[in-house]
């Protein structure tokens, strides 16, 4: 944990001023350090930062968690939203690393969800769980947070309950196939190990008894539902879906899906649509490849995947059939390192889909229910890493890719 004292306080910064509305705003790395773009006024600002950088949203509406090496760094996208009773004041002001944050050997996912936010570790398997309101003073302080444990360190994640245990994964560097649910006191009160593989994770509509969250393995994915594990059945030996999308409005899960155990980098067409009540996938062919960074959800739990013919697909997710095929970006393909830039697709709390360009340094916003392209943004750097803040706080079940 840094120390607060070190934490520049940006809940109370100089140029903080009181508008009508707030714009969302588009957080994106580049190499060298983050960009912030105001997507009302266009405005864009950039905050130097050393090293390879990933996004998480805070799940507060505000802040971002950057994973940075060792450590999560504090990032405030400067949109405030101040609640008085039966109305909000609106607030902006400049964006900054807040000087406050989480130490963590080889700092890993983040998951917000139902008004909690995990951190992994997975140098170390160590487990942070804090309100996602604890940032809003833009510092984060050891007694605002509950430590947890896995057995042994891995590349692993853990989901806050909302009824106050902890799903985590276990495993060792070397493998992992064990998923738990633990109580606050650390009994295990449900386990799978027919999880080889076991990344990504999602969350899905509620049922009355709980949450409901699908994670991928190598052989069909795992549902967690009503207090036990359920497996997916497949058609092949082996089927990744270790990139997932969820929507706390439908029972249907989005994922990738991989069937090729000896591909050195498997680019597939097909997406998987988990039917999270039936224990049961289908897949739609969308003729494009796609990667890690193309999968997104609608507002209205619509199924989003970024192509590489440049066309975000926009599919009923109940039925699998399209809505729109827009056209965004120029065709695009998969780089051999995944760190390297390539479009990426996240959707704001407005419900509009936000869609990077790297080729052309540009940001694009769709209009999900339209099907058509609102604006562009240029941008100075080239983009990696996005995410998109609204000053609302983080819906249950929004997705989580990794």
């Amino acid at each position: 944990m840094t120390s607060p004292a070190a934490a520049q306080d940006t809940a109370e910064a100089p140029d903080r001023r009181e508008v009508n509305a707030l714009s969302p705003r588009a957080v994106l790395t580049y190499d060298g350090g983050l960009m912030t773009v105001d997507t009302g006024t266009g405005e864009v600002t950039s905050t130097e930062a050393e090293g390879f950088l990933r996004l998480n949203n805070a799940g507060d509406g505000r802040h971002v968690l950057v994973s940075a090496g060792q450590e999560f760094r504090l990032f405030d996208s400067g949109l405030i939203v101040d609640g008085h009773g039966d109305h909000h004041h609106y607030y902006k002001q400049a964006p900054a690393l807040t000087g406050s944050g989480v130490e963590a050997a080889e700092a890993g996912h983040v998951v917000a969800h139902e008004g909690r936010t995990s951190l992994f570790a997975d140098g170390t398997g160590t487990i942070t769980v804090l309100d996602s309101a604890a940032f809003s003073d833009g510092k984060i302080t050891a007694d605002e947070v509950e430590e947890h444990s896995a057995d042994a360190a891995h590349h692993g994640v853990a989901v806050p309950l909302s009824s106050g245990d902890l799903l985590l994964t276990q495993g060792t560097e070397e493998s992992r196939h064990t998923i738990q649910v633990l109580s606050p006191r650390g009994e295990v009160l449900a386990e799978t190990a027919d999880c080889p593989g076991v990344h990504g994770e999602a969350a899905a509509m509620p049922t009355p008894e709980g949450d409901v969250i699908s994670l991928g393995c190598e052989n069909g994915p795992v549902i967690y539902r009503n207090g036990a594990f359920h497996k997916v059945p497949v058609a092949e030996a082996y089927q990744r879906s270790g990139n997932q999308a969820g929507s706390h409005g439908s029972p249907i899960v989005l994922a990738d899906y991989k069937s090729d155990p000896d591909a050195e980098q498997e680019r597939p067409t097909r997406i998987g649509l988990i039917d999270t009540r039936t224990n049961s996938m289908t897949t739609v062919d969308l003729g494009s490849a796609y990667w890690f960074r193309s999968l997104a959800r609608g507002m209205a739990g619509e199924a989003m995947v970024l192509t590489g013919d440049g066309e975000l697909n926009i599919l009923d997710e109940e039925t699998g059939q399209i809505i729109h095929e827009v056209k965004v970006v120029e065709p695009w393909e998969e780089p051999k390192e995944w760190q390297s830039p390539a479009p990426a697709v996240k959707v704001g709390a407005d419900g509009f889909a936000y869609v990077t360009e790297p080729a052309a340094k540009k940001l694009h916003v769709v209009d999900v229910a339209a099907g058509t392209v609102l604006s562009s943004f240029d941008l100075p750097e080239t983009p990696v890493e996005l995410t998109v803040v609204t000053g609302d706080a983080e819906a249950s079940g929004h997705a989580h890719k990794g």
